[in-house]
C-alpha cells in the first residue's frame, strides 16, 4: 500500500472536491485532474503515466458522485429520462474512442487541452454565459451527435460533461433545473465509459504496479471517493447560506490556474 501520508492527502483532496461539489454542484475534476497530476509524479511515475492515471482515477471517482447526484435530482422529477437515453449511446461511444486515442496521446497534448477547456469553463462562470435559445426542438440524431462529442470531451478531460450539457440543453430550450438534472444523470455513462475505457487502455502499462487497474489508481480512487460523498452533504448544507456566483468565480479560478500549473509542468 501507499504511504500513509498518501493516504491522508487523498482524504483530504476528497474532502475538498466533495465539499465543492455539494457547495457549487459542480463536479471536481477541476481540482482533481491537475492535483492528482502533481501527487502521482511526487511518488515518481513518469509524467505521460501520471497524466493518464490522474485523468482515469478522477472519471472513476465520478461514478460514486454521479450515482448520488442522479438518486437526489431523479427524487425533484428533474431528469428528462427521454434525453439520457438519445444522449447515452453518442456518450459511450465518444468516450470509449476517446480514451482509447488518449492513451495514445503525449501528455503535454492533454494538458494543453484540458489547461484551454478550463479557460472556456471559467470564462463561462466568470461571465455567466449562456446561449441564446434555438427555435428547433431536440431530434434523436441531435441527441446522438451532441452525445459523442460531450462524451468524448469529458475523457479527455474528466471535467466538463456537466458544463456541455446544461448548456447545450439550455440551447435547446429545456427548462434550467432539468437541464442540471438530467446533466447529473448524464455524468454517470461518462464515468462509467471513461473508466472502463482508461481501465482498458493502460490495463498493459501498468502491470508492474500492484494498486492500479489500468489507468485507475485503487488507493487514490477508495479514499477520494469515501471522504467526497461524505463532505458533499456539508456542502450542500453551506450553499443555502453564501453567495453562489462569488464562489463559483472563485471555484473557476482555482481550476484554471492549477491546469495551468499542469501545463507548464508538462509542456
Amino acid at each position: 500500500m501507499p504511504d500513509i501520508e498518501w493516504i491522508l492527502l487523498y482524504i483530504v483532496l476528497g474532502a475538498l472536491v466533495g465539499f465543492m461539489a455539494g457547495l457549487l454542484g459542480l463536479g471536481g475534476g477541476g481540482i482533481l485532474v491537475p492535483l492528482l497530476t502533481s501527487i502521482f509524479t511526487y511518488q515518481g511515475i513518469s509524467g505521460d503515466n501520471a497524466v493518464h492515471l490522474a485523468l482515469g482515477t478522477s472519471l472513476a471517482c465520478m461514478i460514486i458522485s454521479s450515482t448520488a447526484s442522479i438518486r437526489a435530482h431523479a427524487y425533484q422529477g428533474a431528469v428528462v429520462w427521454q434525453v439520457v437515453g438519445g444522449m447515452a449511446p453518442g456518450i459511450i461511444l465518444g468516450g470509449f474512442l476517446a480514451t482509447q486515442a488518449a492513451a495514445r496521446v503525449n501528455s503535454a497534448c492533454i494538458a494543453i487541452f484540458f489547461a484551454l477547456f478550463m479557460a472556456v469553463v471559467a470564462g463561462q462562470m466568470f461571465l455567466n454565459w449562456q446561449p441564446k435559445p434555438s427555435s428547433k426542438p431536440v431530434s434523436f440524431r441531435g441527441l446522438i451527435v451532441a452525445g459523442i462529442g460531450i462524451g468524448s470531451v469529458s475523457a479527455l478531460a474528466a471535467v466538463g460533461g456537466g458544463f456541455l450539457t446544461v448548456a447545450y440543453l439550455g440551447y435547446k430550450n429545456v427548462n434550467i433545473k432539468r437541464a442540471i438534472g438530467t446533466s447529473a444523470a448524464i455524468g454517470f455513462p461518462i464515468a462509467i465509459t471513461g473508466t472502463a475505457g482508461y481501465m482498458m487502455s493502460g490495463w498493459s502499462i501498468t502491470l508492474s504496479n500492484p494498486y492500479t487497474l489500468g489507468f485507475i489508481d485503487v488507493p487514490a480512487f477508495l479514499a477520494i471517493s469515501i471522504a467526497s460523498s461524505i463532505s458533499a452533504s456539508y456542502g450542500a448544507r453551506c450553499s443555502h447560506g453564501l453567495p453562489e456566483a462569488y464562489l463559483k468565480k472563485i471555484f473557476a479560478v482555482i481550476s484554471l490556474l492549477l491546469s495551468i500549473k499542469m501545463l507548464v509542468s508538462f509542456v
